[in-house]
C-alpha cells in the first residue's frame, strides 16, 4: 500500500525543528544531520530505558523497515558517538524497532486495541545498520503510533563489538503527534483516548528527566526527518531499572489534556 504523503504544514512546525529539550543549561543537542557541522561539541550519555516486551532480532540489516505498513514517512536519523571523547563511534550496530500506526508491534501475539491480533512472523518496523565513520545512520520508516499506557516512542539499541552498550527510547514532540494522529486515517479510529502523553509518560520521566532522548524534527518535502544523537559508554552493559508502578493514567477531563500538552497552560 503507498504511504501516506506527508501533510504541507511548514508554518505549524516551524518552532519545533529544535529539540524539546534545547533550552536545558549546558547540554548541547542534535540538529538534524543534513546540516553540515550539527553535531560539533556534543558530549553526553544517552540514558538508558528498559527494552520493553517487543523486542526480537530478525537478523535484517536494512535501511528500508517499512515492509508497507501505512503512515506518515519519516527518516530517522541517528549518530552514535562516544560520550567520553565526543567521537564518532564507526561500525557501531544499531538496532530500531516501534510500533505502527495502529499501535502494533511485529512478530507477537495480542496486538492492537483489543489485544486480539497476531503478528508473529512479520518483521515490519525492525531494522539493523551499521554506522558509518561519522557514526551515522538512517533508517526510512513512518511516524510511529501509539498504544495504551505509553507516550510515542521509538525503541533502539546500540551495540558495540557484539557488547549491548545503549538500550534507549526515543520521544517525539507531542505537539505533531497530536497533529498527526488527528488528521491522518491511517491513525485514527481508536478504540481509546490517548491519556499518556511526554508530560506524564513513567518511563519518560523516569529514565529521562533531562529529556536528552527527545528527538529534533523538521519537515522536508516527502518526509518528516527526525534526528538524535547517541553518546554512548563503550564499557557499559545496558540496563535499565523500572519505575514505580503507579497504575494506569486515569481518564482526563479536555482541560488537564490540554495543561499536559502545552507547558504554562492555565485557566483562569
Amino acid at each position: 500500500m503507498p504511504k501516506t504523503p506527508v501533510l504541507s504544514r511548514r508554518a505549524t512546525f516551524a518552532a519545533l525543528s529544535v529539540p524539546a529539550a534545547g533550552a536545558l543549561t549546558g547540554v548541547a543537542r542534535a540538529a538534524p544531520l543534513v546540516e553540515p557541522g550539527a553535531f560539533r561539541d556534543v558530549c553526553f550519555l544517552t540514558p538508558q530505558s528498559i527494552e520493553g516486551p517487543y523486542y526480537l532480532d530478525p537478523r535484517l540489516v536494512r535501511a528500508e523497515i517499512t515492509e508497507g505498513r501505512t503512515g506518515v514517512p519519516l527518516r530517522v536519523d541517528l549518530r552514535v558517538i562516544d560520550g567520553a571523547t565526543c567521537k564518532p563511534s564507526e561500525r557501531a550496530r544499531v538496532d530500531l524497532w516501534h510500533a505502527d500506526a495502529q499501535g502494533i508491534y511485529s512478530g507477537y501475539e495480542g496486538q492492537g486495541d483489543k489485544q486480539n491480533l497476531s503478528t508473529v512472523g512479520q518483521k515490519f518496523l525492525r531494522g539493523t545498520q551499521f554506522t558509518d565513520s561519522e557514526g551515522k545512520i538512517s533508517f526510512q520508516t513512518i511516524y510511529p503510533g501509539w498504544y495504551t499506557g505509553r507516550a510515542t516512542h521509538m525503541h533502539f539499541k546500540v551495540l558495540l563489538e557484539d557488547r549491548n552498550v545503549l538500550t534507549g527510547q526515543m520521544y517525539f514532540p507531542d505537539a505533531v503527534n497530536e497533529f498527526i494522529y488527528a488528521n491522518i486515517q491511517a491513525y485514527a479510529d481508536r478504540l481509546s483516548l490517548r491519556v499518556v502523553v511526554n508530560a506524564n509518560d513513567r518511563f519518560a520521566n523516569f529514565n529521562d528527566p533531562g529529556r536528552l532522548s527527545f528527538c529534533a524534527i523538521k519537515e522536508e518535502r516527502d518526509c518528516y526527518a527526525a534526528s538524535l544523537v547517541l553518546g554512548v559508554d563503550r564499557f557499559a552493559i545496558a540496563q535499565a531499572d523500572r519505575p514505580p508502578r503507579a497504575g494506569d493514567a486515569p481518564e482526563q477531563p479536555a482541560v488537564e489534556r490540554v495543561r499536559l500538552l502545552i507547558p504554562g497552560f492555565s485557566v483562569k
